[in-house]
């Protein structure tokens, strides 16, 4: 095989390699985009949670007073 064909086959062969590379790391950044996507949506619902646990607490707390006022006016506390 003549040195120029191998050249053009060798070219050829890297070219295609390269495509191949191309498409391979779009897909990946597309793959990327759609993680920290979903990472933000996680991350946004965690918060939400917190707030949530927050708001429950302080429910529970309001709970507990209530509950230690109608003790007392029941008598029902111990000393």
């Amino acid at each position: 095989m003549p040195a120029d064909t191998r050249d053009n086959v060798t070219m050829e062969l890297l070219f295609e390699t390269l495509k191949a590379i191309q498409t391979t790391l779009a897909r990946h950044g597309e793959d990327l985009r759609e993680i920290k996507e979903r990472l933000g949506i996680l991350e946004t619902q965690v918060a939400g949670l917190g707030s949530q646990y927050a708001s429950l607490s302080n429910r529970m707390d309001r709970m507990d007073l209530r509950i230690e006022r109608i003790e007392r006016r029941l008598e029902l506390q111990e000393a």
